[in-house]
């Protein structure tokens, strides 16, 4: 990976940790009220999920990733940091114990399904490329 790809991989990280957070924010501010903590935790994995793929479709072709060993390494790559975002944002901003945020944001036994997100987006970058390089 070079200089430039490298650059553009933390960039991609950076948005979709402010995309990521403004829909936490809207989810909690908005959705929640509506329809209660679960049924918003679940309709948020849909949301988030289309977003991440969109941001991911805007700049992932840029980085010029042709394999999908690349593609893959990047997806894994986002996953991780999105998770590491996730954690500090818990623990860090919100003030939750570590051991909680472990437990709740990723264990879909309780309603969150943040876990399948980060599955997803493993796969976002080369499903990007694939949806692209399709006539």
């Amino acid at each position: 990976m070079n200089e430039d790809t490298l650059i553009r991989a933390l960039a991609l990280c950076v948005v979709l940790a402010g995309v990521e957070t403004l829909h936490g924010i809207a989810r909690t501010v908005w959705l929640v009220p509506r329809v209660g903590k679960e049924r918003a935790l679940k309709l948020s994995i849909v949301s988030g999920s289309l977003l991440a793929l969109g941001v991911c479709w805007l700049l992932v072709p840029a980085m010029g990733l042709h394999s999908l060993g690349q593609q893959l390494a990047l997806g894994l790559g986002l996953a991780l940091f999105m998770a590491g975002f996730d954690l500090s944002l818990g623990v860090l901003l919100l003030r939750r114990p570590w051991r909680r945020v472990l437990q709740q944001d990723f264990n879909p036994a309780t309603g969150n399904y943040l876990l399948l997100g980060l599955i997803l987006m493993v796969f976002f970058p080369a499903l990007v490329m694939g949806l692209r390089a399709s006539p």
